[in-house]
């Protein structure tokens, strides 16, 4: 296979270090697609139910917003679904925020395992290939020393080309991983956003409601005490 033969006089050439670096970008490669995996299953950044749902419960038309976010699995919906059930079932508003926040913080955990693996990769592979340089620098003035006299100019060149192709090899594992990861990194903190704006527009009205209740049942107070005064006024 050309892939295969590429690869073997790539270690050959490179060393250990190279081969290291291989493993390293084949553990890599196995984390972003996992990733990936894991954000497509997880609906990461769709959040038009969970938009449409805020639009319908505005509209009181809540069971219409419990059913759209009810078959959603991204996280926004999830948590959506969770504030419209209790509230449905009369809990306060700071009990509602509070099992979101933990369910929030929970599931954005979640998406975010494996950042740490990535971000070791990408910091550590640039420094294994420089690493290798170095070895490779030192190999190459050593032959030089035992060449003596007979010094060929082709010799260190090649030996030093050689070393080269280590640093080469990890910023081409290094630079990948890192865009990738800020990808990754940008995808969940959008999602975090999303969750505090949506879910928290919800427990914002809840809060809205529930102050305007007791200026009502307040109203209702005064009227009730003001009717009978009335009446004995028009009796005298």
């Amino acid at each position: 296979m050309p892939l295969f033969e590429a690869v073997s006089s790539l270690v050959a050439l490179g060393g250990a270090v190279v081969a290291l670096l291989l493993v390293l970008s084949v553990a890599a490669i196995a984390l972003v697609l996992a990733k990936m995996v894991q954000f497509f299953r997880q609906r990461v950044g769709r959040h038009q139910n969970a938009r449409r749902a805020v639009d319908l419960v505005a509209r009181a038309r809540t069971s219409e917003a419990e059913r759209l976010v009810a078959r959603d699995r991204s996280l926004v919906s999830r948590t959506m679904d969770t504030a419209l059930t209790m509230r449905a079932r009369g809990v306060p508003s700071v009990a509602v925020e509070e099992e979101v926040t933990r369910m929030a913080a929970e599931s954005l955990h979640d998406l975010q395992r494996g950042f740490r693996a990535l971000e070791a990769i990408a910091q550590i592979a640039p420094l294994l290939g420089l690493f290798g340089t170095v070895l490779g620098m030192i190999e190459a003035f050593q032959k030089l020393q035992q060449a003596a006299n007979s010094v060929d100019p082709s010799i260190l060149a090649g030996g030093i080309w050689v070393a080269l192709l280590t640093t080469a090899v990890g910023l081409a594992v290094a630079m990948p991983v890192s865009l990738l990861l800020t990808w990754f990194e940008s995808r969940v903190e959008n999602e975090r956003v999303a969750v505090e704006t949506i879910t928290g527009a919800l427990v914002s009205s809840d809060r809205v409601n529930a102050r305007s209740e007791p200026t009502g049942t307040r109203g209702a107070a005064v009227a009730e005490r003001a009717a009978p005064n009335a009446m004995a006024g028009h009796a005298h």
